[in-house]
């Protein structure tokens, strides 16, 4: 069966390890089978970046090498740009329409976020309605399929509130509700085991990072602040290496292993380490290599984009038709 599928990320920064585990190694092995979109989400980085528009701008082809260099293929899949794409805020507009305040403020993923930037009483009015915005997107390209994390779920839930609250309104089944596809890693913490790696904390390693600082990255990360001695039994649990090891070491047997001899004691930090590494090294060395030939071409970034984005400016064109057409707003349409 082939799915459709949407996904995307915010343009904020360059991708890290929690983008690649959470969703980038997915999407390169759902491009194989089923239809794919992945959007370069520049409109919503810009919910809680509007006084600093030019950090959007100036990730937006970082972004694109990023996707280019973990394997995702624009003859495979459709890499377009948010912003370009003018169907997407006219549906913004329609759906909002459709949702309430109260059910805005109520969704769990907005409320936490809220919390965690310390928005208060300066929330941006773009910032709460960006679920409307993100359905905006679902539905535009017919999204049956949303690989997200389980923090994600409450918005692909107000998504299906509002097609399913729209198909009821206009008396036409127009728009189509999605499922969720879960990745393996929910969310990886960062380095200092403080909440999910995140390029605003700085406790990320990107894609692109040099091999130095992925040692130093590794060498720093957070333990077991009781296993002084390597004689000491050490905990697993909260201990980021292994978190990691769990997430990047494809000998699992070896993880389950070392994790044992962890807890009973006589193994050091540092063995561990550089394990992890060795699996990190390996896994980031073609994909540093693969990004630093595309950024040096930024024509080429750019024409994938564009290619993209014409092919999803067509699909999404049609769906704003459809919708506008169920609304009975469909008078005319301007070249």
């Amino acid at each position: 069966m082939s799915y459709t599928i949407l996904t995307g990320d915010r343009a904020t920064g360059p991708l890290h390890l929690g983008h690649y585990v959470g969703s980038l190694r997915q999407r390169v092995e759902l491009q194989h089978q089923h239809r794919q979109t992945v959007m370069v989400a520049d409109l919503q980085g810009l919910t809680d970046n509007g006084s600093n528009p030019q950090k959007i701008s100036a990730n937006v082809l970082n972004v694109v090498a990023d996707y280019l260099a973990v394997g995702i293929d624009p003859l495979k899949t459709t890499i377009c740009l948010q912003s370009a794409l003018p169907a997407l805020t006219e549906l913004t507009l329609y759906y909002l329409n459709l949702v309430s305040v109260a059910r805005l403020e109520r969704n769990p993923t907005v409320k936490s976020e809220i919390v965690e930037k310390d928005f208060a009483r300066s929330l941006p009015a773009g910032f709460l309605i960006y679920p409307v915005s993100q359905a905006a997107d679902i539905t535009a390209f017919g999204a049956t399929h949303v690989p997200v994390g389980a923090d994600q779920l409450p918005m692909l839930e107000q998504t299906n509130e509002i097609v399913r609250r729209f198909n009821h309104v206009t008396g036409q089944a127009v728009l189509t509700e999605c499922r969720p596809l879960l990745s393996k890693v929910d969310r990886l913490p960062g380095l200092d085991g403080r909440g999910k790696m995140s390029k605003s904390r700085g406790n990320a390693i990107a894609l692109g990072a040099g091999a130095d600082e992925v040692h130093r990255a590794v060498m720093s990360m957070y333990t077991d602040p009781g296993h002084v001695r390597v004689s000491d039994p050490g905990k697993v649990e909260g201990n980021m290496v292994f978190t990691y090891l769990d997430a990047f070491c494809e000998d699992a047997a070896l993880v389950a292993e070392l994790k044992a001899h962890y807890r009973r004691g006589g193994l050091g930090d540092v063995k561990i380490k550089r394990l992890l590494e060795d699996c990190l090294q390996s896994l980031l060395e073609p994909i540093r290599t693969r990004r630093a030939d595309f950024i040096a071409d930024k024509g080429e970034l750019l024409r994938v984009l564009q290619e993209g984005t014409r092919r999803a400016h067509q699909v999404s064109q049609r769906t704003l038709a459809q919708v506008k057409a169920a609304l009975g707003l469909d008078f005319f349409a301007l070249d």
